[in-house]
C-alpha cells in the first residue's frame, strides 16, 4: 500500500508534462548533479568524489554513453554549509534542471538539500551519509550505497569491546545529524553488551581545538573512545590526545578511514582504529585492473586518487548500472524499477556487494575494522554482522 501511494505521487510529479522531456533528459544527454565541499572544512574529500565520479562519467561517455546519451555532471560547492546546500539545489533543480542527485557529501548537507531534490521529483541517490533518513522510510526516490552508521557503529564497538575487553567507552562527536547517528550506533552496541556511554562531548563543525574535549575524556578515565569525526577532525583529536601523553584506544567511524588521516598525523595517529566499508586503493600491491585505474586517474587529474576518489567512481558507476537497467526510455519512475533490480558484483575495488529491491533501497549495511599499521590502513577483520 505505501509503495503504490508514493509511486502514484511520483508518476503524479510528471503528469502534466507525459508529453514532455523528462527534467535534465534529453535525446543526447543526461544533465546529473551533485553537492560537494569544494572549499569549506571537508574539501579534502569533496574535491576527489567529484573527480572519480567525473572519470567514470567521461569513461561511460567515450563508450558512446548510456543508452546512446552522454552523461554531464553538474557540481555545486557547499563548503560544508547546509544554507549554501539549499541554494546549490535550487540552482540544480531549476537552472541546471539536472534528472538526479548522485553522491551529495556530508549528513548536514543532505539533510538540508535532500528534502527539496524529493520534493521536485528527482532521484536522490547514494549520498556520502549513511543517515537512516538517506534510505528509510522507503521512498521510491532514495537509494543509498553506505552502510548506515547506527548498523556499522553497533556492530564495530561490539567487535571492540570483544578483542579489548574495554569497560569505560568515551565518545567525541560532531555535534550534529551526523554525529547523534554515530551516537546511536555506539549506544546500541554498548546496550547489547549491558554498557553505557560513560562521557560524550560534542564539538561544532570545523573546530581545530580538542583540547578541552580530550581532557574531558580523560578525566573520565576512558580506555576507548570512539570518534564521529572526519579526517582533520580526527588527526586533530588523536593528536591532542598523544600529546598530553594519553595513549588510549581510539576508534573512528568510515569519516575518517582515509590516506589523508595518517599522510596527516603521522605517527600520532599509529594505531587507530577505523571502520571501511570500501578497501583503500593503495598502489602497493594493487591487483591489476586497479593499477590501471590508478594510472587512468593521475594521468586525468595529475595527482594519485585516495578512498574518496574510488568512492565515488564506485557511485558513479552505480548510478550508471542503473540507468543501463532502466532502458532507453528514461523516467524517473523507469530508473526506479531499473535501481531495482540491480545486484552488482565485487570489483576491482574491492567494494562489497550491493543489492536493491522494491521493498529495500539500502544496497549495503556492513562494514570492517582496520588499524593504521607502520603508515597505513590495514583490514583486521571481515565484514561484521
Amino acid at each position: 500500500m505505501l509503495r503504490r501511494f508514493l509511486m502514484a505521487m511520483v508518476a503524479s510529479v510528471f503528469a502534466s508534462g507525459v508529453a514532455q522531456a523528462e527534467p535534465g533528459v534529453s535525446a543526447s544527454t543526461i544533465r546529473v548533479g551533485t553537492i560537494q565541499d569544494l572549499s569549506g572544512p571537508i574539501a579534502m574529500l569533496g574535491a576527489p568524489i567529484r573527480d572519480g565520479m567525473l572519470l567514470r562519467f567521461e569513461e561511460a561517455n567515450a563508450r558512446g554513453g548510456v543508452h546512446g546519451r552522454k552523461l554531464e555532471l553538474h557540481s555545486e560547492d557547499s563548503g560544508y554549509d547546509p544554507k549554501r546546500a539549499v541554494l546549490a539545489t535550487r540552482k540544480l533543480l531549476t537552472r541546471d534542471e539536472v534528472f538526479a542527485f548522485v553522491g551529495n557529501l556530508g549528513t548536514p548537507v543532505v539533510m538540508a538539500s535532500m528534502p527539496l531534490a524529493l520534493e521536485a521529483g528527482r532521484p536522490h541517490l547514494f549520498p556520502f551519509s549513511p543517515h537512516q533518513a538517506t534510505y528509510a522510510p522507503l521512498h521510491p526516490l532514495k537509494f543509498q550505497l553506505f552502510a548506515p552508521y547506527q548498523d556499522y557503529m553497533n556492530a564495530a564497538v561490539r567487535e571492540m569491546l570483544t578483542r579489548g575487553g574495554y569497560q569505560r567507552v568515551g565518545l567525541l562527536f560532531q555535534d550534529d545529524d551526523y554525529g547523534h547517528e554515530v551516537k546511536k550506533g555506539v549506544e546500541a552496541g554498548l546496550a547489547q553488551r549491558g554498557m553505557t556511554l560513560v562521557e560524550a562531548v560534542g564539538y561544532k563543525r570545523g573546530a581545530t581545538d580538542f583540547a578541552s574535549q580530550i581532557a574531558r575524556l580523560r578525566a573520565a578515565d576512558c580506555d576507548l573512545v570512539v570518534l564521529a569525526t572526519v579526517v582533520r577532525e580526527t588527526v586533530a583529536s588523536v593528536t591532542e590526545a598523544r600529546k598530553t601523553g594519553w595513549p588510549v584506544d581510539m576508534l573512528v567511524t568510515a569519516s575518517g578511514y582515509s590516506a589523508q588521516t595518517h599522510e596527516l598525523g603521522g605517527a600520532a595517529v599509529e594505531g587507530l582504529y577505523g571502520v571501511s566499508v570500501m578497501p583503500l586503493p593503495y598502489a602497493d600491491g594493487a591487483n591489476s585492473a586497479l593499477a590501471d585505474w590508478i594510472g587512468r586517474y593521475k594521468q586525468r587529474f595529475g595527482a594519485a586518487p585516495n578512498i574518496w576518489s574510488a568512492m565515488g567512481y564506485n557511485v558513479a558507476d552505480v548510478f550508471i548500472q542503473g540507468l543501463e537497467a532502466a532502458g532507453p526510455d528514461l523516467t524517473a519512475q523507469r530508473f526506479v524499477d531499473g535501481m531495482e533490480s540491480v545486484h552488482t558484483t565485487r570489483d576491482f575495488f574491492g567494494s562489497p556487494e550491493y543489492r536493491f529491491s522494491k521493498t529495500d533501497h539500502l544496497g549495503n549495511r556492513v562494514g570492517r575494522l582496520a588499524r593504521i599499521e607502520n603508515g597505513r590502513w590495514a583490514l583486521i577483520s571481515d565484514y561484521l554482522q
